[in-house]
C-alpha cells in the first residue's frame, strides 16, 4: 500500500471529524458568528474614534461601546415608558383583533372555506400556571446569557483583532498567508459594508412605517413602526412579517385601513428595493436576490431563529469565501473584472446615445 494512501484516509477522517463536530457545535458557532458582527462594528467606530481623538484604537472600542450603552439608556429614560405601554397595548389587542379577523372571514363565503380548512386544536388548554411561568423565565434566562456571550466575544475580538487574526494565520501555510490576509481583509470590510446599508435600510423603514402609519390613524404606530425595523433585519421575508402586526392592528378600524397599511407597506417596500436599496449597495455590499432568499430558508430549516437571523451575513462570507478561494484561486478565472469592465462600458454607450 503506498504511503500516500493511510494520509489521505486520515485527512479525510478529520475532516469528517471536524465537520461532525461543527455540526453539534452549530450554534455556538452561529453565537460566535454574531460575536464577530458586533467586532466588526465595534472595531470600525473605535478606528473612526481614533482617527478624529488623540484615543487608540483599544479605548476607541470602549469609547463605542460606552457610546452605543448611552444611546440605549437615552432611548429607555425618554421612550421606555411610553414603548413599554404600547408593546402591552399591542398584546392585549391581538385577540380582539384575531377575532375580529375571524367574524369578517365568517360572513364571506370564500373566508368560511379556509377557516373550515384550518385544522381544528382539540387539545385541552394548558393551566399549569407555574409551568408556564417557569419556562418563561428560563427562555429569557438563555436569552439573556446568549446575548452576554455574543457582547463578551464582540468586544475582546474588537479591542485585539489581531491576537485572534495571528492565531488564524498560524494554522495556514507559509505560501498562502499573505492571500488568507486579503480574504481576511475582504471578509472584514465586505461585513462592515452590510452592517452600514442594513442599518440605514432599517431606519428608513422604521421611520417611513411609523409615520405612514401614524398618518393613515393605526394605534400603537411608534411601536409597529420600530417592530417593522427591527424585523427589516432579515431580508425579504422580515419586511413583510413586520407589517402583519400592523395589518392586524388597522382592521380593528376596518377593512379601509387596513387596505391603506397593505398599500403603505406594498409602497415602502417598492422605496427600498428601488429607490433605497441601489443607493445603498453602490457603498454597501449586494448580495443575489434569489440566492438571499434561499438562504433565509434554508438557514433556517438547518439552523433554527439563529440560522435565520444570520443568512444574509453568512451567505456573504460564503459568496467572499467561493469567489477568492474556488473560483480566483483554484480555477484561476478572473473574468468578473472583464465582466465589469464591460458593464461599465455598456452603460456609458448607452448615456451617449440617450444624450445623442
Amino acid at each position: 500500500m503506498p504511503r500516500a494512501v493511510p494520509a489521505v484516509i486520515f485527512v479525510t477522517v478529520v475532516i469528517l471529524g471536524l465537520a461532525l463536530m461543527a455540526w453539534q457545535l452549530a450554534f455556538v458557532l452561529l453565537l460566535a458568528f454574531a460575536g464577530v458582527l458586533l467586532a466588526v462594528l465595534l472595531r470600525h467606530l473605535a478606528l473612526i474614534v481614533a482617527r478624529h481623538t488623540p484615543l487608540s484604537a483599544g479605548a476607541g472600542v470602549g469609547v463605542a461601546a460606552l457610546g452605543i450603552l448611552g444611546l440605549i439608556a437615552l432611548g429607555i429614560v425618554f421612550a421606555g415608558p411610553e414603548m413599554v405601554n404600547q408593546f402591552t397595548q399591542l398584546i392585549r389587542s391581538v385577540p380582539a383583533a384575531l377575532d375580529q379577523v375571524e367574524a369578517m372571514l365568517t360572513d364571506q363565503p370564500w373566508g368560511r372555506f379556509l377557516l373550515e380548512a384550518m385544522p381544528a386544536d382539540d387539545a385541552q388548554p394548558n393551566w399549569n400556571i407555574f409551568g408556564a411561568v417557569t419556562g418563561t423565565v428560563s427562555t429569557l434566562v438563555g436569552v439573556i446569557a446568549n446575548v452576554v456571550i455574543v457582547i463578551t466575544v464582540g468586544v475582546f475580538l474588537a479591542a485585539d483583532p489581531g491576537l485572534y487574526r495571528r492565531g488564524v494565520l498560524h494554522l495556514i501555510p507559509m505560501d498562502a498567508r499573505a492571500r488568507a490576509v486579503e480574504i481576511l481583509d475582504a471578509l472584514g470590510q465586505g461585513l462592515w459594508r452590510w452592517l452600514i446599508g442594513q442599518g440605514i435600510a432599517m431606519l428608513a423603514v422604521a421611520v417611513l412605517s411609523g409615520v405612514g402609519l401614524w398618518l393613515i390613524g393605526v394605534p400603537l404606530a411608534m411601536t409597529l413602526g420600530i417592530i417593522a425595523g427591527l424585523l427589516d433585519f432579515v431580508p425579504y421575508v422580515g419586511p413583510w412579517l413586520g407589517g402583519a402586526p400592523a395589518v392586524l392592528m388597522a382592521l380593528t378600524l376596518g377593512p379601509t385601513e387596513a387596505i391603506y397599511t397593505v398599500i403603505l407597506f406594498v409602497i415602502i417596500q417598492q422605496i427600498e428595493g428601488n429607490v433605497l436599496m441601489p443607493v445603498i449597495q453602490k457603498r454597501a455590499s449586494s448580495l443575489p436576490p434569489v440566492l438571499t432568499v434561499l438562504a433565509v430558508v434554508g438557514f433556517g430549516v438547518l439552523f433554527g431563529f439563529m440560522g435565520v437571523l444570520l443568512a444574509t451575513p453568512l451567505l456573504l462570507v460564503l459568496i467572499v469565501l467561493v469567489r477568492m478561494i474556488y473560483v480566483e484561486d483554484i480555477l484561476e478565472d478572473h473574468t468578473g473584472d472583464i465582466v465589469e469592465q464591460h458593464e461599465k462600458a455598456s452603460s456609458e454607450r448607452r448615456k451617449q446615445r440617450k444624450s445623442a
